[in-house]
C-alpha cells in the first residue's frame, strides 16, 4: 500500500512537523508549501504524502530536497497518509494541514507560543480559517479566490490582520497541532473513517478520552482555505453512521456537546455528562443507525 518513505531533510531545529495529505492538487500543493517557506518564522519539518500523484506530484516532490515525503501509488485517503507521514515524522509536534490552505505570516509563531505558555502535553490547538463562503463558526469569512488562478495573494497579505476573531473552543479540523507523542498514544487516524469523512470529531474524541481538554482555536494564527477540493472527487464513506456505531453516540454530542466548538474560549473544558433527554435522543440515533448498510 505505501510504497516509499522518504525522510532526507535535516530537522535538528525544526519545530514542527508539518504533514500534508496530497491527491493529484499540484498547484494548490506547490502554493500551500510556498506559503509555509515564505511565511512561516520557525524552521519546521515538512512532509507530503503524495496519494496516486499522476499529475506530476511525485515528480515535484522529489525534485525538492527540502520536503520529506511517503507516497502511495493510489489514493489511499486521509487516514492511512497521515498515519503514514507519522512514521518520519523527527519533531515534538504533529501539525496537520490540507494541501489546498495558505498559512498568513507569523501563523507559526502563535502556535508555537501558545505551547510554550500552556505547560503541559495534553492539548490540541488550531489556526483560524478565512475562507470565501464560512463552512462553520469557527472560519473569517472573506473571498480571496477559489483556486489558484484567481487568488489574490497581494490583498490577503494586506489584510488578513484586519478581521476581528477571538480565540475558540473546540479545535477539530486543521491546521492543528498536537504533541507527537500524544498523536501516538491515541493510535493517530482511525482507519475505519478511510478515506477520512468523520475522521477528524473521531480524533477529538480519542484525545478527549485520553485526558485532554485543552481543545482551542486561535484567532491570531491565520490561513487561508481555498476549499476541499479533495473531498469533491473522493468516493466517501459514511462517516455520520460509522461514528454512532463507534462511539454509541453522533459526532455533534462530541463537537457542540463535549468541545463547544466555535464558541468563545475561556479555559479548559469542563467534565461532560449526557441529561436524560440526551441519552434518550442517542439511543434514537443508534437505532436508526444499525439499519443502515455500512462498508468498513
Amino acid at each position: 500500500m505505501i510504497h516509499t518513505y522518504c525522510q532526507r531533510t535535516n530537522t535538528d531545529n525544526a519545530i514542527f512537523s508539518i504533514v500534508i495529505p496530497s491527491w493529484n492538487n499540484i498547484d494548490l500543493l506547490k502554493l500551500c508549501v510556498n506559503s509555509i517557506q515564505k511565511n512561516s518564522k520557525l524552521q519546521h519539518q515538512i512532509i507530503v504524502h503524495i496519494n496516486d500523484g499522476q499529475d506530476g506530484t511525485l515528480e515535484w516532490v522529489k525534485q525538492q530536497t527540502n520536503l520529506d515525503y511517503t507516497y502511495s501509488k493510489e489514493n489511499i485517503g486521509v487516514c492511512f497518509a497521515l498515519n503514514a507521514a507519522r512514521t518520519i515524522v523527527k519533531t515534538d509536534y504533529f501539525l496537520y494541514i490540507n494541501d489546498d490552505m495558505y498559512v498568513c505570516p507569523n501563523w507559526d509563531t502563535v502556535l508555537y507560543d501558545e505551547i510554550k505558555n500552556i505547560g503541559h502535553d495534553l492539548f490540541f490547538i488550531s489556526s483560524t480559517v478565512i475562507e470565501a463562503s464560512a463552512t462553520s463558526n469557527c472560519v473569517i469569512e472573506k473571498n480571496y479566490g477559489n483556486s489558484v488562478a484567481s487568488f489574490n495573494e497581494e490583498k490577503l497579505l494586506a489584510e488578513y490582520e484586519n478581521f476581528e476573531k477571538a480565540n475558540w473552543a473546540g479545535s477539530t479540523w486543521p491546521p492543528n497541532v498536537l504533541p507527537t507523542k500524544l498523536w501516538d498514544l491515541v493510535g493517530g487516524y482511525s482507519i475505519e473513517f478511510s478515506p477520512g469523512m468523520y475522521s477528524d470529531p473521531d480524533f477529538s474524541y480519542k484525545l478527549w478520552k485520553a485526558g485532554v481538554r485543552y481543545f482551542k482555536g486561535l484567532g491570531a494564527s491565520r490561513v487561508y482555505h481555498f476549499g476541499s477540493s479533495s473531498v469533491k472527487r473522493a468516493k466517501l464513506n459514511k462517516g455520520y453512521f460509522q461514528f454512532i456505531n463507534k462511539w454509541g453516540f453522533t459526532s455533534s454530542l462530541v463537537t457542540k456537546g463535549m468541545l463547544k466548538r466555535g464558541t468563545a474560549y475561556t479555559g479548559p473544558l469542563s467534565e461532560f455528562e449526557m441529561t436524560s433527554s440526551m441519552r434518550l435522543k442517542q439511543l434514537f440515533k443508534r437505532v436508526s443507525s444499525a439499519f443502515k448498510k455500512i462498508d468498513f
